[in-house]
């Protein structure tokens, strides 16, 4: 659940009297367990998957920027719908934030990756290609989003011509590709780990851990919206189900 836009217009005081306040429904465990995941969670590091079709797989690469700490998954839907396999995803999706590109006749590539250049994202394009960057030599300089095409076929031709840079994964035997979602395993463990290491401006700003906060109490909370628009003072009849 995204947080309501009346909650999102808030001024940080009020928002973290809100957060605060939904936190007494959750158990202590629970608490100190967001609190420190919360200083873990990064946006230096963005991942972009273009037409993943396998629900296993769009699963799997959802499960491990989740597990990586990598808060933002860009979905690019041009020729086949995402779709999830429950089973794999292990609830992952309720605590990262996904942004779907999937207007109908739109070139949703391009869409996708503009929005990530204005925002100062570095385009890596995975790729098994001999000439490419290896993997533990991607600058991590600037922020990076690395760029996973739909099977088979890889990156779209429009995603390869807006990469700034392409890398590969090395490997050693005769099948000279990994499967998509073991692709963005290996690429966040060595790039999230060297991050990690190598940086310090990784991590959230304060104001961008309230609302991320918000975002996950909204997911754990029962009626947590009826509960935030009750403690706001506003009219919660329009919410259906008891507290």
């Amino acid at each position: 659940m995204e947080i309501p836009i009346e909650v999102r217009g808030l001024q940080k005081a009020k928002k973290e009297e809100l957060r605060d306040y939904l936190l007494t429904f959750v158990t202590e465990e629970r608490r100190n367990l967001m609190e420190r995941l919360l200083k873990k969670r990064t946006r230096y590091v963005t991942v972009a998957l273009e037409d993943i079709f396998q629900p296993h797989n769009a699963s799997a690469a959802i499960r491990s920027c989740e597990c990586f700490g990598v808060h933002d998954i860009h979905i690019i839907e041009n020729r086949f719908e995402y779709r999830v396999n429950p089973d794999v995803l292990m609830g992952a999706g309720k605590w990262v934030n996904l942004k779907r590109y999937k207007e109908p006749g739109s070139d949703n590539t391009r869409a996708c990756l503009e929005k990530l250049k204005s925002e100062g994202y570095r385009l890596a394009a995975t790729i098994p290609d001999k000439d490419a960057v290896p993997l533990w030599q991607t600058p991590l300089d600037e922020k990076i989003a690395l760029m996973f095409g739909t099977e088979e076929e890889g990156l779209s031709a429009q995603a390869m011509e807006m990469a700034d840079l392409r890398l590969a994964i090395p490997m050693y035997g005769f099948t000279q590709s990994f499967n998509i979602s073991v692709s963005v395993a290996l690429c966040l463990y060595d790039i999230c780990t060297r991050l990690r290491e190598e940086r310090e401006d990784w991590s959230l700003p304060e104001e961008e851990q309230l609302e991320v906060a918000l975002e996950w109490l909204m997911n754990s909370v029962r009626n947590a919206e009826a509960i935030s628009r009750r403690f706001l003072g506003q009219d919660a009849s329009r919410i259906q189900g008891p507290l």
